[in-house]
Formats: structure tokens, sequence, C-alpha cells
């Protein structure tokens, strides 16, 4: 079951509604490891001082922005902890504006907001007013740490939080090179939008997200699939790498894999491989005597002629 984010409350004037933030989205991303190609063990990225060269510990890292190229200005956690938000754990709603008036832009990412014990009366009260009104309620959230804008909007039997970009963060469209000018400047005749509207017309139909699915993620889970089935697989990694840190390093080389794989390639095998290759020898001695033999009669034949 999935477990809220935070437990706190959704609040708007003097109304308070004890809520539970939950993660409105899955992630289906397919993760990749990077490996050495020369013996499949998986590449460890390393914390190295630019300067000396060597690998710096956790405790010795701190944070600093780049105000200019190669300065920095280091910041305490504490300063951090200064700037960050006072009201943690709910949604504090500033105003109520028009759904439609939101553009498209600045919504970034959901969440689910579920009612506490014995809250429900005030959620399906925000959640019907908010459908029959048509608007939604913008403030502030914090996630963990950081502050964001957010709508509170309905959605069936759901209110949502949705994340909102805020305008600093949006590129203003007039920053690039667009068409402007009326549909004369550019000829575009009354036949033509007809026939691009016939066109859309005869397209259209219900949205239905079902309908639309990652096909690009299902042929690769098959390609992986597929792979395993064939045990075109590589080792796995050995206990001692999986009980190292996430941010250790390692040199540890497992040779009896190595050799293994050597001997393979060397076309040596198993067991019986030692007698396999004196055969190999052996024969290659008798061929080798052959040609000697076959060579110095050749010799002697052409001695007797002449």
């Amino acid at each position: 079951m999935a477990r809220p984010i935070w437990t706190g409350t959704l609040s708007f004037g003097l109304l308070n509604i004890p809520v539970k933030l939950m993660s409105g989205e899955r992630r289906v991303d397919l993760s990749f490891r990077m490996l050495d190609s020369r013996n499949n063990a998986p590449v460890r990225y390393e914390r190295v001082n630019a300067e000396t060269g060597e690998e710096v510990p956790w405790k010795e890292i701190v944070k600093a922005f780049e105000y200019d190229k190669g300065s920095y200005v280091v910041l305490e956690e504490s300063d951090i902890a200064n700037a960050a938000p006072d009201h943690k754990e709910s949604v504090d709603i500033d105003t109520f504006v028009d759904l439609e008036s939101i553009g498209p832009e600045f919504f970034e990412k959901p969440y689910v907001l579920e009612p506490g014990k014995k809250a429900e009366k005030g959620y399906v009260l925000l959640r019907e007013v908010l459908k029959r009104t048509g608007q939604a309620g913008v403030g502030r959230v914090v996630i963990r740490t950081r502050e964001y804008l957010a709508a509170v909007v309905p959605k069936d039997d759901a209110l949502m939080l949705l994340i909102l970009r805020f305008a600093q963060e949006l590129i203003d469209p007039a920053d690039y090179k667009l068409p402007e000018g009326s549909l004369e400047k550019w000829k575009i005749t009354t036949r033509e939008i007809d026939m691009a509207k016939q066109l859309i017309e005869s397209m259209s139909s219900k949205w239905n997200p079902e309908d639309y699915k990652d096909d690009f993620r299902e042929r690769l889970t098959k390609v992986i699939e597929d792979r395993v089935k064939s045990k075109n697989v590589v080792r796995k990694a050995t206990a001692d790498e999986d009980n190292l840190p996430e941010n250790a390093a390692t040199n540890v080389i497992d040779f009896a894999d190595l050799l293994k794989r050597s001997l393979e390639k060397k076309g040596g095998g198993g067991g019986g491989g030692g007698s396999a290759s004196k055969a190999a020898r052996a024969k290659k001695a008798a061929k080798k005597a052959a040609a000697k033999k076959t060579t110095a009669a050749k010799k002697r034949t052409g001695r007797k002629s002449a």
C-alpha cells in the first residue's frame, strides 16, 4: 500500500481539512546501469578533488553556489534551514481562480489528497463546490524541504494537488521567432481553412488516456525479457559488491570468472581440455614429420635424375 509523503492539513480561511499527501504518478522509466565492457562489472562514480585527484569523503563535502566562473560562496546547513519555509505539512490556499485561466504550461506534477480520519465532510464540501464553480484553489505547499506553488482541483471523487511552475520558470514564447500576422498575410484561403476543419472533425474523438501507451518502453521490455530467457546475461554482482554502500568504490575482480572465460575463449573448456590439447599437438607434429619426409624424397629423386 502506498505511504503518504506527509500527513497534514488543507486550509483556506478558517477551514482546516486533515489530509494525506499521496503520490499521483507512477515512474515507469527503465533504468540502466553502466558496465565496463571488458568484464561487465558495474561502473561506480567517485567524488574526486579536482586539484589533488583524491577521493573526498561525504563528511567533507559542503554545498556552495558558483556566483562567478570559478568563484564560490559556501553555504552552511543552518543557512539553508533558515531559508526553508515555516509552514510544513500543509496546503495553504491563498486564493481561488478559474481553472481554465491557468495555462497548460504551468502544470508540472500531480499528487492526490486523501482525507484524514473524520475529515470526509469538509473534503467532499470543497470538492463539490470546486466542481460547481469551475475554480481551483491556488496556494503553497512544502514537499520535503522545498516550497512549491500548487493548485487544488477536483477530479472525480478526489481532490488533486497539481504542482505549478512559477512564472519566472517559464520562457515567454515571444522570445522565439514565431510567424506573426493575419491569415491574409500568409495567403491562407477560406477553402484551406474549411478543409483543415473537416480533417480535424474527421479525426476527433473523446479523450481516453488508456488508448495511449508507452510503446517504446514495451518494446524495450520485450527485448530485455528475451535476453534474460536466452541466458544472454552477464555475471551477477559478488557478495562483496552487494554489501558495499552506494557511494563506495571497488576494485574487486572476479578472477575465477575471468579465468573461466579466458579458457573458453581459447577452446580449453573444462575437464578433459588437457587431453584434447595433447592430441592436437601430436597431430601437428605428425604432419610436420610427414612434410619433412616428402621434401627429403624429392631431393633424392632430383639427384638421381641428374
